[in-house]
């Protein structure tokens, strides 16, 4: 479930953004077609008690509260009993122990998330749309469906674009260091120099002159210490996410599926936990025992099941699940690559924090010339320990000859090296979320989200190394807050936000306050952000085009009868210069000039829309009547870059000629549609360029019918068919491949009731479906009001079916 804004809210040009602080939401299934809802109602059926296994943290607590609602266990307290099952891991004993405390579920953690849930739309949802409306009016080359705001969303572009700007204006500053060579035992040792560098050119090569002129290096010092890498803590989501990131190559969203792939598979653990500490009843033999056999680190395995593993390090227990960790044994021949790589990460991280600490010892000689000190260090390894499973954390060992306190040796050179300060890197995948964790934006579940958005909308890029490099969008976005309202992009308002949570979920304050006292806080940086736009249009218009400079001639504007603009980056619309207005158009296929037709109600030029593949929807619309539907109340599915919903808003819906119930223009549903959909309530239409593989397709699902093949042309008529009030086609088959008798060419008939023209047409993407069942042709509507199509399929011949393709 999610929440969203009501169907009146949804339509980006009715509705005034501001609007929406105070608008109500509500709850929607997140995938309607699987149908949970219903589900779980049905399985509770008969049920005098209702047990909820969820995540144990707030999120959890919140969907055990929408299970109670789904099954309706809510509605009758007397008779049914609710209880909450918490838990930290998913062994015998724990499971036992969990049954026999059930406790009641947290009412005030649900209330918390239903708190953020509202907040994070409301504030999104009226930023974005406000920001969208006014940028894409404006500038053609933005390249992004929607300029999209969002409290975490923001912050975490806002640490790109800092670490950009921190590497844009660094000035490099030269320095010098020393580096005295002794040779000793056969070895050659460069020193350190314990002033690490010098800024000053001239002290420097005094200093020089010094230690080249003495030429004597004396002993001071040597000292051993016993040192030891400790082993890692218990692997939790966000570290899963920095190593897939840094060392295997995979970003976060890559990473979370491939993990996702692995638990449901049942070969890893939860792989979303803020946990790194292991529960105390953790059967850490049982989980060993289970890679015993495995070919690439069984006799680890082994070893440690003959030795002993030792505890691991104490970490943190964030109260929800265990670190993450295998369960059952694979191989790469089981998984594939790149399921390897990150199953057999979780299977070392696993060991090595069992494993013993890495224990070694360091040396350190330092030496004297002149009052200058330099030293050298080694080290030598006692116990690999953890590092025997986990190499790449290994100690590099290195050796020293033997020194005596006083000796004193002749260097064999003096460097004096020349450098210059470095600039910060691009941010890292790695490096962001290590700050997201820091600053507490997202948890473990939606951290990869908020990073995957700002990569798709455009704002940064991810190169070599997983960097992420911002764009000129990105910065100018950023920039732009700073320059109105900085708190706009500063980790500290999520951090408002959830500090106000917080006192939700411990019950101190009503939820229904919280949200009022901080929609408040933002409705009032909102309009004030309205009224100091320009301080960012100023940063927009020196990076971007203007919409009247973008773009290329296309199709005429209906009210002044001048060329409008077409503007092929996201997201696609037509620009008219002398109207100054924008019209949007369908997304993610290609557009072009309909034959220089017009359309009858406002006379703007048609243009003809093609999806992409060979079996692409090809269909013509109207600019105006896509933007502003003439006709009121249709359910029009297919918007002008319609998301679904307000948390990843488009443009609202739009009008294709498929879907207009213009009672005489040629290209409306009503002319055009041919008869009822066999997979829902659409009408199959007639796809004006498919010649010469002429087709029909559903103006709602994706349903596609290929007509006679080889036809010469294929059109609509008028006449209705009298046994299932289909529309008639006329068919003007090839002379060379005409089916019809004596050579005819021209024949029209009914697809559903005219053997020939049936037995001729395939269904694809779609079931086969009879006469007999079938529906009319889906449904319509003027102005006046709701209206239907022609009528429903009366019963006919069974036999007379479409073939299956």
């Amino acid at each position: 479930m999610f929440s969203d804004f009501p169907t009146a809210y949804q339509d980006w040009k009715t509705t005034n953004p501001l609007d929406l602080f105070q608008a109500p939401t509500i709850k929607t299934e997140a995938n309607p077609k699987a149908h949970i809802r219903r589900h779980l109602s049905h399985e509770a059926l008969g049920c005098g008690y209702l047990v909820l296994w969820l995540d144990c943290d707030r999120e959890g607590e919140n969907i055990c509260f929408e299970v109670i609602e789904c099954t309706g266990f809510g509605r009758n307290k007397d008779r049914r009993k609710v209880y909450r099952a918490r838990f930290s891991s998913i062994s015998e004993k724990d499971i036992f122990k969990c049954m026999d405390n059930l406790v009641e579920p947290n009412k005030d953690e649900a209330l918390a998330v239903d708190a953020r849930q509202e907040i994070d739309l409301k504030v999104g949802v009226a930023f974005t749309r406000f920001q969208t409306a006014y940028f894409q009016g404006r500038y053609g080359n933005l390249d992004a469906r929607v300029i999209s705001y969002g409290p975490c969303q923001t912050p975490t572009l806002g640490f790109c674009v800092q670490r950009y700007l921190q590497l844009t204006t660094f000035k490099p500053e030269k320095f010098w260091t020393l580096h005295p060579y002794i040779i000793h035992d056969g070895y050659e040792i460069k020193l350190e120099w314990e002033r690490q560098k010098l800024f000053d050119l001239d002290v420097a090569m005094m200093l020089h002159k010094l230690v080249v002129g003495d030429a004597i290096l004396e002993v001071t010092d040597i000292s051993e210490k016993q040192e030891s890498k400790s082993r890692p803590a218990g692997l939790n989501t966000v570290n899963l996410l920095k190593v897939a990131s840094s060392a295997l190559g995979f970003g976060p969203q890559t990473t979370m599926q491939l993990a996702e792939r692995l638990y449901t598979q049942g070969f890893i653990s939860y792989p979303r936990t803020e946990s790194t500490a292991y529960p105390a009843s953790f059967d850490f033999r049982s989980t060993l025992a289970a890679q015993a056999n495995n070919p690439t680190w069984g006799s680890y395995v082994d070893k440690l099941l003959v030795d002993g593993y030792h505890k691991p390090r104490s970490g943190t227990d964030a109260g929800d699940h265990p670190p993450i960790t295998p369960v059952n044994s694979a191989t790469e021949d089981m998984l594939g690559n790149d399921v390897w790589r990150l199953y057999q990460y979780v299977c070392q991280h696993f060991l090595g924090s069992i494993s013993s600490d890495c224990m070694y010892t360091r040396t350190k000689v330092k030496f004297a010339s002149q009052g200058e000190l330099f030293h050298c260090i080694g080290h030598h390894i006692t116990n690999k320990g953890f590092t025997s499973i986990m190499p790449w954390l290994a100690i590099n060992e290195k050796s020293l000859p033997q020194f005596s306190k006083g000796e004193k040796l002749k260097s064999s050179k003096v460097e004096l090296h020349e450098g210059n300060t470095t600039a910060p890197d691009y941010l890292s995948e790695s490096e962001l979320i290590s700050l997201m964790e820091k600053n507490g934006i997202g948890t473990d579940a939606s951290i990869s989200v908020h990073i995957n958005n700002i990569c798709e909308r455009n704002y940064v890029q991810v190169q070599a190394g997983r960097k992420l490099v911002p764009t000129a969008l990105g910065i100018s976005l950023i920039r732009g807050y700073q320059s109105i309202d900085a708190d706009l992009c500063l980790p500290d308002i999520r951090s408002f936000i959830e500090q106000q949570i917080t006192l939700v979920a411990k019950g101190q304050v009503d939820h229904c306050d919280v949200v009022a006292h901080v929609l408040q806080q933002f409705k009032q940086k909102f309009i004030y952000f309205t009224r100091q736009i320009g301080n960012m249009d100023v940063l927009f218009e020196a990076q971007f085009s203007q919409l009247a400079d973008s773009g290329r001639a296309l199709s005429k504007c209906g009210k002044c009868l001048r060329y409008m603009k077409y503007i092929s980056t996201q997201p696609p619309r037509l620009y008219c210069n002398t109207c100054e207005e924008v019209y949007h158009l369908p997304q993610n296929g290609t557009i072009k000039l309909y034959k220089e037709l017009t359309c009858p109600l406002d006379s703007f030029e048609l243009l003809i829309f093609s999806m992409p593949g060979p079996e692409g929807k090809s269909f013509p619309l109207c600019p105006y009547c896509y933007n502003s539907p003439p006709f009121e109340g249709i359910d029009m599915l297919f918007g002008a870059g319609r998301m679904g919903n307000s948390n990843n808003p488009g443009k609202g819906a739009g009008m294709p000629c498929f879907l207009c119930p213009h009672p005489t223009c040629r290209h409306s549903l009503i002319t055009q549609g041919v008869c009822a959909c066999p997979e829902c309530n659409g009408t199959l239409v007639l796809d004006p360029i498919s010649a010469p593989n002429w087709r029909l397709f559903c103006n709602m699902c994706n349903c596609l019918v290929l007509l006679p093949q080889g036809a010469h042309r294929v059109s609509t008529t008028t006449d209705r068919c009298p046994d299932c009030d289909s529309m008639i086609i006329e068919v003007d088959f090839n002379k060379k491949a005409t089916p019809l008798e004596d050579g005819a060419t021209l024949h029209k008939g009914c697809i559903l009731c005219d053997e020939l023209l049936h037995s001729l047409v395939v269904v694809k993407h779609g079931k086969s479906f009879s006469r007999r069942g079938g529906r009319g042709r889906g449904r319509g509507m003027g102005r006046s009001g709701r209206g239907t199509g022609r009528g429903s399929t009366k019963m006919v011949d069974p036999k007379m079916s479409f073939r299956g393709f």
